[in-house]
């Protein structure tokens, strides 16, 4: 997993709530259990007609937001169905943070997981983000984890709760396997003592 530290980059105003899972990433794409190629299916009903043109009023079909980094919403983004799904598209995208009021409990969870910072910001402040990212590519957006504030492009900072657990993580790119990767040679230490204590469980 890609670690996150500071990350400054376009950010793509999506002034909406409740945004689902199913909004996200629609249930008709979820046919991979790869984390590659969702993100051509991001935001698909709102991203593209019954046609499969694009919908030049949809935020992510504009420029400069079609290299976006920074996604800003607002309350109980990632609602609806647990699917892990959600961030990989995000992250396929090219989406690394997504700043908004509150989040759904399983796609934050799912965020930290596939290194998507999900930042906690006051509605009022996100609306003033939002602004701030309707000036397009020149209003530069920073959100530093080690520092845990987000910029604004005219210096104004506000900082950010985040567990700590999860910021070390992050910090260092690592996910759930890497973590237990982190332990490799105790792991390694305790299957020989038990190959040697009971050889028969051993495989041949």
């Amino acid at each position: 997993m890609k670690a996150f530290t500071t990350l400054t980059g376009i950010a793509a105003p999506l002034p909406m709530a409740n945004v689902d899972t199913d909004k996200i990433i629609p249930a008709r794409f979820l046919k991979s259990i790869s984390r590659a190629g969702f993100g051509k299916h991001l935001f698909a009903n709102l991203r593209f007609r019954e046609d499969g043109s694009e919908n030049p009023d949809f935020v992510l079909n504009q420029e400069p937001y079609r290299r976006a980094e920074i996604l800003i919403a607002y309350e109980n983004f990632g609602c609806g169905s647990s699917r892990e799904h959600a961030p990989w598209a995000l992250l396929d995208f090219g989406i690394r943070c997504v700043i908004a009021p509150d989040f759904a409990d399983i796609f934050n969870n799912n965020c930290y997981k596939n290194g998507v910072l999900p930042v906690r910001l006051p509605r009022e402040v996100c609306e003033l983000l939002v602004e701030d990212a309707k000036l397009g590519g020149n209003a530069r957006v920073t959100v530093d984890l080690e520092r845990q504030v987000v910029i604004r492009p005219n210096g104004e900072e506000h900082s950010f709760p985040v567990d700590a657990l999860r910021k070390r993580l992050l910090l260092n790119g690592l996910d759930d396997i890497g973590q237990t990767l982190q332990h490799g040679t105790q792991i390694d230490s305790y299957e020989a003592k038990q190959k040697s204590a009971q050889p028969w469980l051993a495989p041949a």
